[in-house]
């Protein structure tokens, strides 16, 4: 089991003395990113949440959407489907189903997925939440595929 620099006791610090996050991204497959950042945004189930160093504990439930990080001017840009984050002693761990860069994801192949999940007919409560889980999926890779 690997340990974080804080856990160890280390500081974690910017040259120019501020504080970092340490955010790690982890699907079944393997960990998309383990980085030191100074912010980290997540889509929450219910809304998008700000992450600076020394954020207060919190696990929460992920949606459908953008990640991001920024470190010095540089902002970096992921899809996550979903899962649960975990932000403890500056440490934003995220696990999710999938995971993809900005860069990777193809606006045209997220618009046809868009119309697949438009024209599903959905006779049962079922197949209707089935359809607005997948709407709301590739709405959200759209969004994060065309803002490259």
């Amino acid at each position: 089991m690997s340990t974080h620099p804080e856990s160890a006791g280390e500081d974690r610090r910017s040259s120019s003395g501020h504080k970092k996050l340490q955010c790690v991204v982890v699907t079944p497959e393997k960990t998309l990113f383990d980085h030191t950042v100074d912010f980290v945004s997540l889509p929450l189930f219910d809304g998008e949440l700000g992450v600076l160093p020394g954020r207060s504990p919190l696990i929460g439930r992920l949606g459908y959407g953008e990640l991001r990080t920024r470190t010095d001017d540089t902002v970096a840009r992921y899809y996550v489907d979903g899962g649960f984050a975990q932000i403890r002693d500056n440490v934003v761990t995220v696990l999710t189903n999938r995971a993809l860069t900005a860069e990777t994801i193809d606006p045209a192949a997220a618009a046809g997925e868009l119309e697949t999940a438009q024209d599903k007919r959905a006779l049962s409560d079922q197949e209707f939440a089935d359809k607005q889980k997948s709407l709301a999926r590739s709405r959200a890779m759209l969004r994060v595929g065309q803002r490259k």
